[in-house]
């Protein structure tokens, strides 16, 4: 793990890098470089590696309302996923969106990523919302952070 760095997607290769992981893991959702352009415009973009190899990629949508709600995806390509990467990833992304001033944490999972959802649910996030986009068949699952209970 000591071999894994996290940067900020900067340049047209690092953003095809991006890209490709997140349409790897989401393909029904798969992007083309047009949008992860866009996208790379409005929210915090990141690529994961492990040395030089790119095993995962993270986006943090920044805090907006009244409640602060911040959106934190991590993504692991998956021949790295149950290594920890995807908590690595995870954890510096959500730390990036708390600067930001996070006060609530939101993730959104494609259904039919079973680990994905797991994972979420290891991290304490619960179910939110289920929905179908318009004109879509994929089921989305939204999930929010609950705060671990002060003692």
């Amino acid at each position: 793990m000591n071999d894994l760095r996290i940067e900020p997607v900067d340049g047209d290769v690092m953003l095809e890098e991006w890209r490709h992981v997140h349409n790897v893991v989401v393909p029904p959702a798969a992007m083309a470089p047009q949008d992860a352009r866009e996208r790379l415009g409005r929210n915090r973009l990141e690529n994961a590696y492990l040395g030089e190899v790119l095993v995962g990629c993270s986006t943090v949508r920044p805090p907006t309302g009244e409640d602060a709600v911040a959106t934190v995806i991590a993504r692991v390509l998956p021949e790295y996923r149950g290594r920890g990467f995807g908590a690595a990833v995870y954890e510096h992304a959500l730390a990036y969106a708390r600067v930001l001033g996070a006060e609530v944490i939101e993730t959104c999972v494609l259904a039919a990523n079973r680990d994905g959802l797991r994972f979420a649910e290891r991290l304490g996030f619960v179910e939110v919302d289920r929905y179908v986009l318009d004109g879509e068949s994929d089921e989305w699952v939204d999930l929010r952070l609950v705060p671990a209970p002060v003692s």
